[in-house]
């Protein structure tokens, strides 16, 4: 008989400050919950024109000088997490999108037990999928590199000894494309605000932002606890 999880649909943009600083959260979730949930990744371009996003959203408020104070600011508060000192003022990545390409390439890899599924104990649990994703923000947020370049997708890649021919292959055929295709539908069926979303129990609960480890943690305890999906009466 297979092993039942509690699934948990987690929607992000590679980009975004506060799922960069929600994977220590997802990182002890996995740990603490190890044999009873799995998260399903899924990515949504919030920044899918950076260049819009910013002069859009920040026009009023000093475009990425403004934004760049921003994050800094945000990132003050966390010490968990290190940021580089020009965010968002030099080597600004052009889309998420082209990034997301990438990482569901090498997501694909996994589906197809191409690459392994097995969480790895150097990665921090994290399996090679999950590695790929942090790795792509730590490029980003700490090291300042332009993730939306394809040379620097296959550098992290390459450095992860993933198999960068059958990456660019699935980016090539179509294939990713299809499959990030695929996360946008399923993020307008769960009308997803934003990044990041964590959806549970069949789309009944989403949990959107900067959201602390103990609320998410009760929710899914609230699942385990309720295993007929039968309402509580808290």
């Amino acid at each position: 008989m297979s092993k039942s999880y509690i699934h948990i649909d987690y929607f992000s943009d590679i980009l975004c400050i506060w799922a960069y600083i929600a994977q220590v959260r997802i990182d002890e979730l996995t740990s603490q919950y190890s044999d009873q949930i799995k998260f399903n990744q899924h990515f949504i371009p919030v920044f899918g024109s950076t260049e819009k996003r910013i002069t859009s959203h920040w026009k009023d408020k000093g475009g990425f000088d403004g934004y760049h104070q921003h994050v800094m600011g945000i990132c003050s508060k966390f010490d968990h997490i290190e940021v580089h000192p020009g965010i968002w003022l030099e080597n600004i990545p052009k889309s998420s999108a082209s990034c997301h390409h990438f990482l569901t390439s090498v997501q694909l890899l996994e589906k197809k037990n191409h690459i392994s599924c097995v969480p790895n104990l150097e990665c921090k649990g994290r399996t090679l999928f999950e590695e790929a994703i942090w790795q792509a923000r730590l490029h980003f947020f700490r090291d300042l590199q332009d993730i939306s370049d394809l040379d620097v997708q296959m550098k992290i890649a390459q450095d992860m000894d993933l198999p960068v021919d059958e990456i660019i292959h699935q980016m090539r055929s179509g294939e990713a494309m299809a499959a990030m295709c695929g996360d946008l539908e399923l993020r307008d069926e769960y009308r997803i605000a934003g990044s990041p979303t964590y959806v549970l129990n069949e789309g009944r609960q989403k949990l959107y932002g900067n959201v602390g480890y103990k609320i998410i943690s009760a929710n899914i305890r609230e699942i385990l606890d309720n295993p007929s999906n039968q309402a509580s009466w808290c």
